[in-house]
């Protein structure tokens, strides 16, 4: 996982493989304000936009998750939210196995738990290794987020 600012894409990232610095190009370049929530091609099907306003839910209701088959960039447009991380272990209980249609796994709790706040233009991008709980309210309280979740292939890294 690495998390950073769309602002501090001024000072380049040539580091970032070409397909994560053409979606953070992608989300930088629109406002997703005036968007209707759905799914938006960045680069055909191994690389969309998908925006989604909802309310985020105390932590006990969130779910940590895994996908195999895609990286996602999740990046908060408006609100604030929690976004749980561990890396990936043989120390974390499965609640639902893999399905493949979905490309998602489900688990008990992250294991260690660490969280970040993804606020207002921060983005968080997340390979198939990290498990991440998104969608946790910050400080217990549900508010409005609206946030544009990328996913990109595995086969374009």
């Amino acid at each position: 996982m690495f998390i950073g600012s769309i602002e501090s894409l001024d000072n380049g990232h040539a580091d970032y493989p070409e397909i994560v610095q053409k979606a953070l190009a992608y989300l930088r370049s629109h406002d997703f304000t005036k968007l209707e929530d759905g799914r938006y091609p960045i680069d055909g099907d191994k690389c969309v936009a998908n925006l989604q306003r909802y309310t985020t839910r105390v932590l006990e209701e969130c779910r940590p998750e895994t996908h195999k088959k895609y990286v996602d960039i999740q990046f908060v447009v408006e609100g604030e939210e929690y976004m749980g991380w561990c890396p990936f272990s043989p120390d974390l209980k499965v609640t639902e196995p893999y399905d493949a249609e979905k490309d998602i796994t489900f688990y008990e709790e992250l294991v260690p738990d660490s969280n970040i706040v993804l606020t207002p233009g921060r983005f968080a991008v997340l390979y198939p290794e990290d498990v991440h709980r998104p969608q946790g309210a910050v400080e217990g309280e549900p508010g409005p987020v609206t946030k544009v979740v990328v996913k990109i292939s595995v086969d374009c890294l």
